[in-house]
């Protein structure tokens, strides 16, 4: 028997969750998972522009990463239960992001953190800042669902560490293509 994706039964504005309670589509728990989404489809266009022009493994397998741990808090938001034990949401994890970032912060040119720096410059960074804004969005509206509903405070560390690799990333991609930032100096 063939799957059916079109059910009708969201046609009146409802849907189920995991659990099977019914929830207006307007419920601010699908806004997280639609934001959530988004950026996985923004990290997905960020890994096909990498693998057809560049040689970022080290940033693929992170993005990857993120992308299996998007689907686990999606699932985990929506009542669901992670039977992928290989993706766990921890402090492992968290320590993974950050790691990252070191590296790339270490690979970025002295002063790059004292400049206001436009979003964009090379395709591939400027995919980079769209799913960096897209990951900002995802934080807020899952700090919103946190105020009502119980949200681990470990999945809103990890998108928040995970936006800021995104930065970093964009950055590290601009650098290393020779892309001259447009910028703004900030003084202290």
């Amino acid at each position: 028997m063939k799957i059916k994706i079109t059910t009708k039964k969201g046609d009146g504005g409802s849907t189920d969750l995991a659990d099977g309670t019914r929830l207006s589509k307007g419920d601010v728990i699908f806004d997280v998972i639609g934001d959530l989404d988004e950026l996985n489809s923004w990290l997905g266009l960020v890994v096909a522009e990498i693998k057809a022009k560049h040689n970022y493994s080290r940033q693929v397998k992170m993005l990857k990463k993120m992308q299996q741990v998007l689907y686990v808090i999606s699932a985990e938001i929506v009542g669901a239960k992670n039977s992928n034990k290989q993706i766990q949401i921890n402090e492992v994890f968290l320590s993974e992001i950050e790691d990252v970032s070191n590296y790339l912060q270490e690979n970025l040119a002295d002063g790059w953190h004292q400049k206001f720096l436009y979003p964009g410059g090379v395709k591939l960074a400027a995919y980079t800042d769209v799913a960096r804004t897209v990951c900002r969005r995802s934080e807020r509206s899952v700090v919103k669902l946190a105020e009502d509903k119980n949200v681990r405070p470990i999945i809103i560390s990890i998108i928040n560490r995970f936006s800021d690799y995104l930065y970093l990333l964009r950055c590290y991609f601009n650098q290393q293509e020779k892309f001259v930032e447009d910028e703004l100096t900030i003084e202290k």
